[in-house]
């Protein structure tokens, strides 16, 4: 090998060693000094990192979401089961901390012995502890779903109200009580339900960076449109029990896999 040949094979950098741009000038035969110089000056696009989303809240990344959710889970519902806007809400109610499946085995009793505000309200306190145990916390939820009875019956004719400053004067109901029944059941979208799920998921796709239930709310109200605040929820939890589960989320089966940058993924193809 030549002197000169040696020397212009010193300014060559492995093709390997460089960044794509770079590569691609380096087999080309420019020098790597050339080349990085060359590369600098190109524009690069903003790259999404494991964890953070270079524009989250972009109009047509939350329309992805929300098609794919939609597309997902079409006309999915409410899982609590309930005939009427009473059962709806002690149902929900007695939803905190445990499983909608435990409440859909519990409520057939407690609504067949108790159909009405009014018996519900009559109800010996024991009898009702009895029926909802295996919810947890089945003193407490008695006396509260027993005291929600009873506010229907005196102060709204045992009818459900259907705005959010009147349902949460029961006791057990709290905002996102209210906003399931009216959600649910009345189909008045006052705001976006907020359970664990949502929470989780909400925040896993940088939706909000909240951690209280009351403000993801205000950001998820904000961001998504108004006529899709019922259906996001439902959506979402769905897709939290099925898909994106807490400890190992099944990110290869995920609709939304595109457009989320979870640091904890399991699969990626972008």
């Amino acid at each position: 090998m030549t002197r000169a040949t040696k020397s212009s094979s010193k300014k060559l950098a492995p093709p390997q060693t460089l960044s794509a741009a770079k590569r691609k000038l380096a087999l080309a035969g420019v020098p790597a000094t050339q080349a990085r110089k060359i590369a600098a000056s190109e524009p690069v696009a903003p790259k999404n990192k494991r964890g953070r989303t270079v524009k989250p809240l972009a109009p047509e990344r939350v329309s992805a979401i929300l098609d794919a959710l939609r597309r997902t889970y079409p006309n999915v519902v409410c899982a609590l089961t309930h005939h009427n806007a009473f059962e709806l809400t002690i149902a929900t109610a007695l939803s905190a901390q445990t499983t909608d499946v435990t409440v859909n085995k519990v409520t057939p009793e407690l609504f067949r012995l108790f159909p009405t505000p009014k018996k519900l309200a009559e109800a010996p306190l024991a009898a009702i502890e009895e029926i909802i145990h295996p919810t947890g916390f089945y003193r407490a939820k008695a006396k509260n779903i027993k005291g929600a009875a009873q506010v229907l019956v005196e102060r709204f004719h045992s009818e459900v109200p259907q705005t959010i400053e009147e349902l949460t004067q029961l006791p057990g109901v709290a905002r996102k009580t209210a906003n399931v029944v009216l959600g649910s059941w009345f189909g008045i979208a006052s705001g976006v339900v907020v359970d664990t799920h949502v929470q989780r998921i909400s925040r896993r796709l940088e939706l909000t960076k909240q951690e209280e239930p009351v403000k993801i709310e205000k950001d998820l109200m904000k961001v998504l449109p108004q006529d899709r605040w019922i259906q996001y929820s439902h959506e979402i939890i769905h897709h939290g029990r099925q898909v994106c589960v807490a400890r190992k989320p099944r990110c290869a089966d995920c609709s939304l896999e595109r457009e989320c940058n979870a640091e904890d993924k399991t699969w990626t193809s972008h």
